[in-house]
């Protein structure tokens, strides 16, 4: 049995085949999944799970060298987003980028992954950079 909090094989897979530099997207319910890119389906209702939740999962086993973020989340400012900008003042998201919404839609085709996530709440997307650990 795993020692990390990170139970999803889908998930963990998608981790494990990571390089320096390939994008990770966890995205709200609506957010679209452009033809050919993995998807991981975690959304079962309406906020399960909650974008916070598969997030800090994700944390837990993936090195983050950087992210993006929508400018328009620093506009509807979503209930995610503080804890967004706690996780970047600890480091643990790395440095930010600000792109547009259609950018980031634009960049979920270079994905390694993308996760949908039960989140409804509007601008709750986010891009992880891989990094590296050593």
């Amino acid at each position: 049995m795993k020692k990390t909090p990170l139970l999803n094989i889908a998930l963990s897979q998608a981790v494990a085949s990571l390089g320096h530099g390939d994008l990770v997207v966890i995205g709200d319910a609506g957010m679209p999944v452009p033809p050919g890119t993995p998807l991981v389906d975690l959304a079962v209702t309406p906020g399960v799970p909650d974008f916070l939740s598969v997030l800090r999962a994700l944390l837990s086993e993936m090195q983050v060298e950087s992210h993006l973020l929508a400018e328009e989340s620093l506009v509807a400012q979503p209930p995610a987003l503080a804890e967004l900008e706690h996780l970047t003042t600890e480091g643990a998201l790395g440095t930010r980028r600000l792109v547009s919404h259609a950018e980031m839609k634009t960049l979920c085709r270079q994905a390694r992954v993308q996760i949908r996530t039960g989140e409804c709440q509007p601008y709750t997307n986010l891009i992880l950079v891989a990094g590296v650990a050593f």
